[in-house]
């Protein structure tokens, strides 16, 4: 007889062109990788709540798995909360003028919050949002 299993979601992975490149991204964001990470082939991090986050380089993933391929177009994002409507902007702004490309400028959602979306270095979504000061 089989015990139900239920899962708890425990990390959130992704696959990377280059390591280095995509843990300066997400460190501006905040989150506090170690700086010797940089050259290894798989890093994870536990964030608050205890929720992990990892990063695995292409030929990381195909030793396991040879016929891995990226998937084209998007439809998982990773979202911050800046804090403010201002927060979005100013993250915008550091992210942008650092070299990142912005895909959405900041606008006012009609949902009641303040997005914008960049792409990190391998092209994934990265939403940027708070709570508009309306309401």
């Amino acid at each position: 007889m089989n015990a139900h299993v239920t899962p708890r979601m425990d990390m959130i992975g992704l696959v990377v062109t280059d390591m280095a490149a995509s843990l300066g991204f997400y460190r501006r964001l905040g989150i506090e990788v170690p700086a010797d990470a940089d050259g290894q082939p798989h890093v994870d991090v536990v964030l608050g709540g205890g929720l992990r986050m990892a990063w695995d380089t292409v030929a990381t993933v195909r030793s396991f798995d040879p016929g891995w391929e990226p998937a084209t177009g998007s439809r998982v994002a990773l979202a911050f909360d800046c804090g403010s409507p201002a927060g979005v902007d100013a993250v915008w702004a550091e992210l942008t003028d650092a070299g990142y490309e912005g895909h959405i400028k900041p606008w006012d959602a009609f949902w009641g919050q303040r997005y914008a979306v960049v792409h990190d270095p391998d092209g994934n979504a990265v939403d940027l949002f708070a709570a508009s000061d309306a309401g």
